[in-house]
């Protein structure tokens, strides 16, 4: 067998799925079936508590929401049935303060759009639809009218410039005086997690977690003939083999001693120059999943060992503990009502204290990946993030504590190296939890 084959046929044999796997992730993935009838309860159990609560903490007496087929507005997607996937034809969906009987909700569509929506017109008796939504308004009163647009987040500007003009002339002159941003209570409804979500999120995060440690090992690397190419589209596969989603495309990069030191963006963006995986080096990882539409943003390491290693340079062990150390740092800064400008600022001010050099760049997870809720800095702005940084944290969030500290390592010659960390947690009002536990020891990777 020549040189050349045999290390074409270890890769191949590498980047086989594992029996272990597969017992650790697939046996605990649902099937589709079951997974909608999932995403029905969650989404039962959030309509039943969320709009009352937040509505009236916002001040919004009538939310409007309005979405065209394949154009949805994203909030408007996290409303829909289990089974759907996508709104059909217009959707307009209302929810309305009806005082003593609580917070109501309206369909204005042709179809029905789960139990929760009351359907409120039948296009035999009223062919237009706006005018159906006009009478509804009408028939509700309410003191203002909160529409998706937003100038800050996104996620909170889902009202399409056509359906805008629809809507507002669907409404009288005293009605458009009513109408105002949604912005806090659309970023609101996204941003929180319910008892019932935080009870199933652990297993999402275990298994993205699972995925990571399989990629990491001897299963799939062989040091000397596997590169961070393979490595990375490996991910891809596994993910969809186990009937899952990956909401971007993982990446994974190299830093090694007397290695060239890259600028940090390239660490997502340049991996495929790194080449092949060799002992001595030391890997990194960010990889997200969606499954049962929330999804997971992890960032870890592994050191491959030298021949004879049993144990990471101890100056690798401590660059580690430095960004788990920053970790504690940022999170025991969150507080309710306090801004993700403001926390990005004290925690950079503790952990400089402290000589560690930070990076901080954490947002928000859950029914996206860069979620909704506040900006708590950016990698390439460690500043105020303009709006978006000046959201408030609420309770029942969730995080990604996405930040790396650059430490010099002594086995390498003094060598700075960047500890790239991202966890996810949850933040309940008074304290952050890790919703799998988080990184604490390097993946080790054997070279024989």
């Amino acid at each position: 067998m020549s040189h050349a084959f045999f290390r074409l046929f270890l890769l191949l044999i590498c980047l086989l799925p594992s029996s272990f796997s597969s017992a650790a992730t697939g046996d605990s993935i649902l099937p589709m079936k079951q997974r909608a009838a999932t995403i029905d309860r969650l989404l039962a159990a959030r309509l039943a508590t969320l709009p009352e609560k937040l509505m009236r903490r916002e001040g919004v007496a009538m939310w409007v929401l309005v979405a065209r087929e394949y154009n949805e507005d994203p909030v408007v997607m996290t409303m829909l049935p289990g089974d759907a996937h996508a709104a059909r034809r217009r959707t307009i969906l209302v929810f309305v303060d009806e005082g003593s009987n609580g917070v109501k909700g309206y369909a204005v569509a042709r179809y029905g759009v789960g139990e929760y929506f009351q359907p409120v017109w039948d296009p035999e008796q009223q062919s237009d639809q706006w005018q159906a939504l006009s009478d509804l308004i009408s028939e509700k009163n309410p003191a203002n009218i909160a529409i998706n647009v937003s100038a800050d987040f996104a996620l909170a500007d889902g009202l399409t410039h056509g359906e805008y003009l629809g809507l507002m002339g669907a409404l009288s002159d005293d009605q458009k005086r009513r109408v105002r941003s949604a912005q806090s209570l659309a970023i609101s409804w996204l941003e929180t997690r319910t008892a019932e979500e935080m009870e199933l999120y652990p297993s999402i995060v275990r298994i993205a977690h699972d995925i990571i440690r399989e990629g990491f090992s001897n299963q799939v690397i062989t040091p000397g003939v596997t590169t961070t190419d393979d490595v990375m589209w490996w991910y891809r596969d596994r993910i969809r083999e186990l009937r899952l989603l990956a909401w971007f495309h993982p990446s994974v990069d190299i830093q090694r001693a007397d290695g060239e030191e890259k600028e940090f963006i390239a660490s997502f963006t340049d991996t495929e120059r790194d080449g092949v995986i060799m002992p001595g080096d030391l890997l990194h990882v960010d990889f997200g999943i969606t499954y049962l539409r929330l999804n997971t943003d992890t960032q870890q390491h592994a050191y491959v060992l030298l021949p004879g290693e049993n144990a990471a340079p101890e100056g690798l062990v401590n660059g580690l503990r430095t960004s788990n150390r920053l970790q504690d740092i940022l999170t025991a800064n969150f507080a309710v009502g306090r801004t993700g400008n403001e926390i990005l600022r004290a925690a950079r001010e503790q952990a400089i204290e402290e000589d560690i050099r930070p990076s901080i760049y954490t947002h928000p997870i859950g029914y996206h990946g860069h979620g909704a809720g506040p900006t708590i800095g950016m990698w390439d702005n460690q500043g105020n993030t303009v709006g978006r940084g000046d959201f408030p944290m609420h309770e029942d969030t969730a995080y990604s504590i996405e930040l790396n500290s650059t430490v010099s390592i002594p086995e390498w010659d003094g060598q700075d190296v960047r500890f790239m960390l991202e966890e996810d947690a949850f933040f309940d009002g008074q304290s952050v939890r890790y919703i799998n536990g988080r990184q604490e020891e390097l993946i080790l990777i054997r070279s024989e």
